[in-house]
């Protein structure tokens, strides 16, 4: 767990007495390939740290397609922040494409400790602001840009997906079919 801890620091410093608050609360959690850390309809309890694997966040039509909205890969958090604040069921799935590991804790015991750890609140106002900035920057992408840009940007933040997992996955994330991101594929390998 010292890579969580680690990785606080780089986000916001914490102090030992908040860390000792906060690893009291983390278990550590395997997922294997396929399985799901969220699901629409349920309601949200616990959040987590990806310390090995990739998942995907996505929604489901009525009609049974499946849009990927987000990939996690190593030392990113998950879980379905607007359920864990509204204590309504989620949209949105979080499903394993490989074998991860994680470490979680209970949404609700951890936002208990904020009254008395102002570094933890400021931590977690870091994170909800970065992951806000992400958010609304691949809204603008996937509305203004063409779906070969928005493939470029996806090879650079995540260069190691693409041997990872299935291109419908890709597609799906990149807003388009799994046909056109074929012809995408094979003009850069042409120019």
């Amino acid at each position: 767990m010292t890579e969580l801890f680690n990785f606080f620091n780089t986000i916001s410093p914490i102090s030992e007495n908040s860390w000792v608050a906060v690893r009291d609360l983390l278990s550590e959690q395997t997922l294997k390939k396929g399985e799901y850390f969220i699901e629409e309809g349920k309601v949200a309890r616990k959040f987590g740290f990806l310390k090995r694997g990739v998942m995907r966040a996505f929604y489901r039509n009525t009609e049974g397609l499946e849009y990927n909205k987000h990939f996690f890969t190593k030392n990113n958090f998950v879980g379905g922040y607007s359920s864990l604040v509204t204590q309504r069921p989620n949209s949105i799935n979080q499903q394993a494409l490989t074998d991860c590991e994680l470490i979680t804790a209970d949404y609700q015991k951890f936002i208990n400790l904020l009254d008395e750890h102002q570094d933890l609140e400021r931590l977690l106002r870091i994170i909800a602001e970065q992951y806000f900035v992400a958010k609304e920057k691949r809204e603008v992408e996937i509305v203004m840009l063409e779906a070969n840009k928005r493939y470029a940007i996806f090879q650079k933040e995540y260069p190691e997906l693409e041997q990872l997992i299935p291109q419908y996955h890709i597609a799906s994330y990149l807003g388009i079919t799994p046909t056109q991101l074929s012809r995408i594929r094979k003009q850069n390998s042409l120019g």
